[in-house]
């Protein structure tokens, strides 16, 4: 997967920035947490993205795939070779990298990047600072 289509990939989930950081690497981020990272220019690792426990486990025994320089004891992985994932999968593991990001961000900025609306709160029934009374009228 060449840059271009990296970059429209992680651009089209909901809230997704961009950011170049460290000199020459573009950084893919929600909620102002990366999600997934790659070097501009000639380096040893082509793609750095966040994977599951499992998958963590799975893909680093997989040629051209290794656990992510810096990174790794967060689950993440650094493709060496663009050529190590077929595009449908690594386009699956992006959203799942995505998905592992936003599901570890605080409720309200969860709230404030999904595609729809928080519901709506009701509005109290009566006048919550009214005094309570006993019940008994009182006489003028």
């Amino acid at each position: 997967m060449d840059i271009d289509r990296l970059r429209q990939l992680c651009l089209s989930f909901p809230g997704a920035t961009e950011q170049i950081q460290w000199g020459n690497d573009l950084l893919f981020k929600v909620g102002g947490k990366m999600f997934a990272a790659a070097p501009l220019e000639p380096a040893p690792v082509c793609l750095s993205f966040k994977a599951s426990p499992e998958n963590f486990a799975e893909l680093t025994e997989r040629a051209g795939i290794i656990p992510a320089p810096y990174l790794a004891r967060a689950q993440w992985i650094a493709l060496e070779t663009r050529e190590a994932l077929p595009a449908e999968e690594l386009a699956r593991l992006l959203r799942e990298s995505y998905e592992l990001i936003i599901a570890k961000l605080p409720k309200k900025t969860r709230e404030c990047l999904s595609a729809r609306p928080a519901p709506k709160r009701k509005p109290a029934r009566g006048n919550s600072m009214r005094k309570k009374t006993s019940g008994k009228k009182k006489s003028r």
